[in-house]
């Protein structure tokens, strides 16, 4: 039996849908405040936050006082931005939607941006193809991935060791490459400039680290509910050995450098 990126993205869906990704989307707050900073959106422009999830990217370009968009396929997480951005008094046009067909129209928006959001789309080139396509001739696309052989990158591939993806998913890991960004963009955009930068992330021990994850995060919560309990302990094992291997503490708790990608593109 063929998988299609429809049946992808409807798994993709349920992962996203499971654990409790509030609780794990607030330690990626850094990296999109750093991406925002990066593009640097004007006041007054248009600016729309493609897999939003909870809204960080969106928040802090409406607090910059942009005209803010934000997407999500996850009703649960656009609630939880919506409710965010009350908490602040900020005006920002949450919707659900798919980020491969996204509900604007073309030469939309001057800014276009995701954080650790786009990345995980089922089709990469047709989530690329709409970036750009809502983007305004000149407006700037502005993204933030983790790297493949980052911290993050790192625990993707133990979760793909221990519960293999769907056959035919691509490596979310592949938007944080520029050689892979290039190949998606093409001739669409006349530059794309990148940056490598990482996030400390700090949890009490290796143990709560691990535990916090496969209790919160979508893919480690759904590759461990797919293992028997001999599968989960040794999941566990592995979490808990990547995390103590990248661990610079020196006070018996657990910090690590999380690696991601930061790169801008320009529609021609």
């Amino acid at each position: 039996m063929t998988t299609t990126f429809e049946d992808i993205k409807a798994k993709q869906r349920a992962t996203w849908g499971s654990g409790d990704y509030a609780k794990i989307a607030w330690v990626t707050v850094p990296v999109a405040e750093t991406l925002v900073a990066t593009v640097d959106p004007r006041p007054g422009a248009t600016v729309l936050d493609v897999a939003t999830g909870t809204g960080h990217v969106a928040l802090a370009a409406a607090r910059r006082f942009a005209v803010v968009s934000g997407i999500d396929y996850v009703p649960e997480l656009v609630a939880a931005a919506q409710r965010r951005a009350e908490a602040e008094g900020l005006t920002i046009d949450f919707r659900e939607a798919d980020a491969e067909n996204l509900p604007f129209g073309d030469d939309s928006f001057d800014y276009v941006m995701s954080a650790i959001g786009v990345m995980f789309t089922a089709n990469h080139q047709k989530a690329a193809d709409e970036l750009v396509r809502v983007a305004r001739p000149g407006g700037r696309i502005g993204l933030a991935s983790w790297t493949p052989t980052g911290f993050i990158g790192q625990l993707l591939k133990t979760v793909g060791r221990h519960a293999a993806p769907p056959p035919g998913a691509l490596p979310p890991t592949r938007w944080g490459t520029e050689e892979v960004l290039r190949e998606l963009f093409g001739e669409r955009v006349s530059s794309v400039e990148t940056t490598v930068a990482k996030v400390t992330q700090r949890f009490e021990s290796a143990e709560h680290f691990a535990d916090f994850f496969l209790t919160y995060y979508g893919p480690t919560y759904k590759a461990a509910e797919r293992l028997d309990e001999d599968g989960r302990r040794a999941f566990r094992a592995d979490l808990i050995e990547l995390a103590n291997g990248a661990n610079h503490a020196a006070d018996g708790t657990l910090a690590c450098d999380w690696e991601y990608l930061i790169a801008v593109a320009t529609k021609v």
